[in-house]
């Protein structure tokens, strides 16, 4: 990792705990292993002020483009759970892949278990929406 450990703003990591923390309910077991990931990723995180993220790591609302291992490439959103739309490419952070890429930074590869299989993927671009401050101000 270009940082060395996913890197979350207060309040974003804040609003990660308490999601998970309610979040059990997740229906298939595959989503329910990526959590527990993404909650013991959390445990070594780096969180900072909003003024300290680097503007390349991705947030709340960040769009992306990701490339895998296996020859897709996709532009996606990372949302909140009640702003997903699978029509418009917005992914809640409650999926395997928001869960991922949560955190990461732009030029980074992981390596994550999806429902096909253990993927590499690598973050090819991120950019910051202007709802990412309104997130915040919300959380």
């Amino acid at each position: 990792m270009k940082y060395g450990s996913l890197i979350l703003e207060k309040k974003e990591y804040v609003y990660l705990k308490r999601i998970l923390n309610i979040s059990g309910y997740a229906e298939d077991f595959q989503t329910q292993k990526s959590l527990q990931k993404l909650s013991d990723k959390l445990k070594t995180a780096q969180v900072v002020d909003e003024i300290d993220i680097p503007e390349d790591v991705i947030r709340f609302n960040s769009k992306i483009m990701v490339y895998s291992e296996n020859g897709w490439e996709k532009a996606i959103q990372l949302v909140i759970p009640s702003e997903k739309d699978n029509k418009q490419d917005k992914i809640s952070i409650l999926t395997t892949m928001g869960a991922a890429l949560i955190g990461c930074s732009e030029k980074d590869t992981i390596e994550w278990d999806f429902p096909s299989g253990k993927q590499q993927i690598r973050i090819v671009t991120v950019i910051q929406d202007s709802k990412t401050k309104k997130i915040n101000e919300s959380v």
